[in-house]
């Protein structure tokens, strides 16, 4: 806690002001990152038009969450660190998430835009593929967050974007001459 306390250049005292402990701290930065992760599913649900689009917004809006948003944001992923009541309250909130993102995948699959396939593992596999960039992502690296997020979220959308009849042809024609 002074640590923290430091870095944001407060007092242990002034801290302890807003949050009990280390717990709740962490609970808020994790609970804060997944209202904004939330939020993301519903605004792309009502502005983009196809699902490889909300796809790609929901994508960038979780990087830009866990890499450049909120300070301690990484923290999501240390829900063990948590108490019963506190982790209890972030898994659910978590499984919001994942429920909302495997419905936009599901809602895709039925409308022919996205490939196929079971939406809960290809979520589980986007996820875990995001989440795992903060153990390697620099601040101080060439990449910016912004950079990072973008080229993760179009090589994620793209895994799974359905081609279009159009492409599908070009590229049947191409390995046939290869």
């Amino acid at each position: 806690m002074r640590d923290i306390a430091g870095a944001a250049d407060l007092s242990a005292a002034n801290l302890y002001h807003y949050f009990d402990g280390k717990h709740d701290l962490l609970f808020y930065c994790q609970d804060r990152a997944l209202d904004r992760m939330l939020a993301a599913v519903t605004e792309a649900r009502r502005a983009a038009s196809s699902a490889p689009e909300r796809l790609r917004f929901v994508f960038t809006a979780h990087m830009r969450t866990l890499l450049d948003d909120i300070e301690g944001a990484t923290a999501h992923l240390q829900i063990e660190s948590l108490p019963p009541a506190l982790r209890s309250a972030i898994v659910k909130k978590r499984d919001r998430y994942e429920q909302g993102l495997r419905r936009l995948i599901a809602d895709g699959v039925r409308a022919g835009e996205l490939v196929d396939m079971n939406p809960a593992i290809v979520a589980r596999a986007m996820l875990g593929a995001m989440n795992w960039t903060v153990t390697w992502f620099r601040p101080d690296g060439a990449d910016t967050a912004a950079a990072v997020g973008e080229v993760i979220s179009r090589f994620l959308v793209r895994g799974v974007a359905m081609r279009s009849p159009a492409a599908a042809r070009k590229l049947a024609v191409v390995g046939r001459t290869s």
